[in-house]
Parts: structure tokens; C-alpha cells; sequence
């Protein structure tokens, strides 16, 4: 079979907003069939367009990834471009396919960029010319997250991008600027009674999606432009999203209390409006919020009670390790903070098995002290399941006896109460002071604020905590432990406790939930 020559061509959505013609979808095919038709004359031709389609990596491009099976197949004999960059922006990605097609004795040639790579020097070349590509992709994707950031930054607008279930965007103009606001649409009311039900102390994701069954609710959702239903994934994040609440003090003191960077003053969250949270929890950049013109849809008391219990309620993703042990998941090295696997071996006749902890931190750059435990898995399930019998046992004491404040909750109130006074007393001292005084003083006065707002969001998630919490669905499973299986007891565990601390060193360390 005789082989032909590939025209490869690509349009980016950038190129086309800048204009350029030259690199049109057209321009590109014609300038490419004049070159074949002039230097190889009767050579057949087909050609592969990805149209509106990112030259960062060839995983989205359809028409591309079928050259590159045409190539393996043994029909492509050359691959004629226009530009380098056409082919790819990413130089690792180019050299690793550029080895690939020479394994096939196919050769990429640029109309443009004409020098021979068959050369060190020509291969030089070509490798600047990626790199300079390459630089200006990340140049043109960094500056349109600066400017999404600034925007998102100095607007309560919406920014675009993906579509909120609950609400639709509607162009208004704001304090003289022109911009889209979140509006409440006709699916408003399943956000607000999904919180509604979630907040329920034995409620959980499976009862909102049965109430919107049986009740006929549209949880229809357009995801990259094809229409789905809300499943339980994308619910458990609608559920976490501060865009819904009417925001008020409490909402700014909780968010200021995990981290989030609060743009606005605490002054903006008057218990209308809804808030704009961007970042992502555990990237990069930290998070920020910023009070948005849209109205929320949930109460603030609602909403909080909902974050504690997803909080209290999030469970540690399991590994291989849960088929030997309940605890999988849960136990971490209590020296480097890394998991802890189960290693598990048998005898030649298989009649004979051992289980023994092996430390993932040992294998990483600065290595934990060793790489497998002595201390035994089942030893462990044995101590944990006595300390989450005896837990439990205590926290409902605790819970009959609520006249007596805990320990925490008793240093949190004096702490309280001391800040208190000494606010007081140097608002007392303002009326005095000089310029320089006076200053000092309300610097002095904003830490004490913020250690106070900490201290007193602490005292409302620890009341929360132990009003919300309902240990019977933990007693009853704990009453017949041997009969659960395996995944039925990690089940339990991971709403019990947060983590287990282990080492030969120091012993057993049970962190728990509440």
C-alpha cells in the first residue's frame, strides 16, 4: 500500500481572536498543498485539522492522535506543517513524539521554519523555536489568571466560566458599572431544601437525592455544553459552596477561621448576599472570598451547620490496605505523618500468614527511621476498637451532663472574657493618646479582635459539635463488631476517628472526630 503525506493543521481559540489569518484553518491547508505539490508533486495528500483546539498537549486533539495511529499503522510517509508551533507548544511533548515518528522513519517538516533537522544544528534550531512557543503559551495563560484574579479581586460580578445550579446570570449595572449578577432561577428552591434536609442530624447525600426523585425536582446541570443530572459528587460540593449563604458575621468568622483570605470587611456580609470563594483547597495560591452582588439562598445557621457536618462527617480515602485491616485509610506513622500500608505475607502452602505495617515515608527524599513496624496491625484494630468503645462511652456522660463545661470549653470563655477586658481597657486609653499611641493602640486592638473572633467560632463549632452529633448509629454496630464485614467496621471507624498515630516508639495515638 502506498504511503502519503499528512497535512497537519490547528486553530487555537486564541488565534482566532487575535485575527491572524495566516493562521486560518484555510490559509494553513492551502500553503501547506502548494508545498506538497510543488516538491513532491503527484504525492497524495490527507489532511488531519484540529480545529479551535490548544496546542499544549495533544490529549483533546482528535484529528492529531489519528495521524499518530496512522503513522504506527505504516501509512503516513512525511507529516508537512505550518509552523512548529501548529504541532506542539510543549517541547517535551514534541521531542517525545518527534522520537517516536523517527522509529517509523516519518519526518515532520515546517513550511515556515525551512532548516534541516536532520542536524544538530538544525535540530537546535527547532528546539528554540518550541521553547520560545512554549514560553509564550505560559506567558498568555498566566496573564489571563492575573487578570481573572484582579477582576475577581476588585468585583462582587460574576466572572463566567462554569454555570451555578440555582441560579442563571443576568447583565446588570452596579455602583455605574455594567456586569453579570447571579440570579435565583426556577432550581433556587431545590438548593435551599437540599441544606435544609442535610442539616438534619441523621440525614445524609443519599435522602436530599431521594427527596428530588420523589418530589420530580429538575437537577439537570450543563457540564462542558452537555446537559446531566446532579449526582452525589457534585451535590456534596454544591453543599460546601459559600456562594449560597446570606453571609453574615458568622459566616466571615468561620471562613476566617479555616484559613480563607476574607477581601471584604466584616461590615460587607450583612446577611443578604452570597460570596465568591476562588482557589482550590490544597493548591498552590490560598483562597479568597469575596461578598458577591447575588442575593444567597441559605440561611446562615443553616449553612454552618451543614460545614460542620460534612466536616465531621468526611471520611479518609481507603487503600489496598482495608482488605487486611478496618483501620485502612486511618493509620498514619506518627514520626513523618505518612500513611502506613499493610504488608502481607504467607508461607509456601499458604497455611500460615503475617501482617506487619510497612512506612510509605521511608521511601520518600528524607526518609522516615525505618521502613517496616514491629508493632502488629491486629494489635492496633485491638487497642483502637477498646478506645472508640471507651470514647463513645465517655462523650455520652459528657452529653447527660452538659451542666458542667468542658475543660476547652471553660479555658475558651476565660480567654474570651479576658480579651474582653483588655480591649476595654485600652479603648479607655485612646482618648489620651497621642498620635503614635494611637496607633498602637488600635494595632494592638485589631489582634485582640481577631484572637477573640477565633477564640468565640471555636466555642460555637464545639457547642455545634456536641448538640449536632448522635452517637446511636455508632453504639449499635460497635454492640456487634464481629458480625460487620471488613468494609461495614471501616465504615465506622472513619466517622469515630480522625486519625491513628502509630510507632514503635511512642506507641498508639487516637485522634477522634469529636
Amino acid at each position: 500500500m502506498d504511503k502519503f503525506t499528512a497535512i497537519y493543521v490547528r486553530r487555537s481559540v486564541s488565534d482566532a481572536d487575535k485575527g491572524n489569518n495566516s493562521l486560518s484553518i484555510a490559509s494553513q491547508k492551502d500553503d501547506c498543498i502548494k508545498y506538497i505539490t510543488a516538491r513532491y508533486r503527484d504525492s497524495d495528500y490527507k489532511i488531519y485539522c484540529d480545529d479551535g483546539k490548544s496546542g499544549k498537549d495533544i490529549e483533546h486533539r482528535p484529528a492529531f492522535q489519528q495521524m499518530i495511529c496512522d503513522v504506527k499503522d505504516g501509512l503516513i510517509e512525511r507529516i508537512v506543517i505550518k509552523k512548529y508551533d501548529r504541532f506542539s507548544r510543549n517541547i517535551r511533548e514534541f521531542l517525545n513524539i518527534a522520537y517516536e515518528l523517527e522509529k517509523f522513519d516519518v519526518s515532520v517538516i515546517s513550511i515556515a521554519e525551512q532548516f534541516e533537522t536532520e542536524t544538530k544544528e538544525g535540530r537546535m534550531m527547532r528546539n528554540n523555536l518550541l521553547s520560545f512557543a512554549e514560553f509564550e503559551r505560559e506567558t498568555i495563560a498566566a496573564r489571563v489568571a492575573d487578570a481573572y484574579n484582579t477582576k475577581a479581586r476588585e468585583t462582587g460580578f460574576y466572572q463566567g466560566g462554569k454555570m451555578y445550579y440555582g441560579y442563571v446570570s443576568s447583565r446588570q449595572t452596579i455602583n455605574g458599572k455594567e456586569g453579570s449578577v447571579l440570579v435565583p432561577s426556577p432550581q433556587a428552591y431545590s438548593v435551599t431544601k437540599a441544606y435544609e434536609i442535610y442539616a438534619e442530624p441523621n440525614t445524609s447525600l443519599l435522602n436530599v437525592i431521594e427527596y428530588f426523585q420523589k418530589n420530580g425536582v429538575d437537577t439537570g446541570v450543563m457540564r462542558k455544553g452537555k446537559k446531566s443530572n446532579l449526582d452525589r459528587a457534585h451535590l456534596s460540593r454544591l453543599l460546601e459552596s459559600p456562594l449560597y449563604v446570606k453571609a453574615d458575621a458568622e459566616v466571615y468568622r468561620y471562613l476566617s477561621a479555616k484559613g480563607v483570605e476574607t477581601l471584604d470587611d466584616i461590615s460587607a456580609y450583612d446577611g443578604i448576599h452570597g460570596l465568591f470563594l476562588h482557589g482550590r483547597f490544597g493548591g498552590n495560591g490560598k483562597m479568597f472570598v469575596k461578598v458577591g452582588y447575588h442575593e444567597g439562598l441559605v440561611e446562615p445557621s443553616v449553612w454552618l451547620a451543614v460545614q460542620d457536618k460534612k466536616t465531621h462527617n468526611e471520611k479518609i480515602p481507603r487503600h489496598k490496605g482495608a482488605a487486611y485491616t478496618w483501620l485502612g485509610g486511618l493509620v498514619k506513622c506518627a514520626h513523618c505523618g505518612y500513611a502506613l500500608c499493610i504488608q502481607h505475607r504467607s508461607n509456601a502452602d499458604g497455611s500460615k500468614e503475617w501482617l506487619s505495617y510497612r512506612d510509605r515515608g521511608a521511601y520518600t527524599a528524607n526518609g522516615c527511621i525505618k521502613k517496616t513496624l514491629k508493632i502488629r496491625p491486629h494489635n492496633v484494630e485491638d487497642a483502637v476498637l477498646e478506645a472508640m468503645k471507651e470514647h463513645l462511652r465517655d462523650f455520652e456522660i459528657a452529653k447527660k451532663e452538659r451542666q458542667q463545661p468542658s475543660a476547652e470549653v471553660a479555658e475558651l470563655i476565660r480567654e474570651v472574657t479576658k480579651i474582653s477586658i483588655d480591649i476595654e481597657s485600652l479603648m479607655d486609653k485612646l482618648a489620651d493618646a497621642d498620635d503614635v499611641l494611637f496607633s498602637y493602640i488600635q494595632d494592638r486592638i485589631k489582634v485582640l479582635h481577631s484572637k477573640k473572633n477565633e477564640c468565640e467560632q471555636r466555642l460555637r463549632s464545639l457547642n455545634r459539635r456536641q448538640r449536632e452529633v448522635d452517637i446511636t448509629p455508632l453504639s449499635e454496630p460497635l454492640s456487634r463488631w464481629e458480625e460487620l464485614t471488613v468494609d461495614e467496621k471501616n465504615t465506622v471507624a472513619v466517622k469515630i476517628i480522625e486519625v491513628v498515630k502509630v510507632s514503635d516508639e511512642t506507641g498508639i495515638e487516637i485522634i477522634f472526630q469529636f
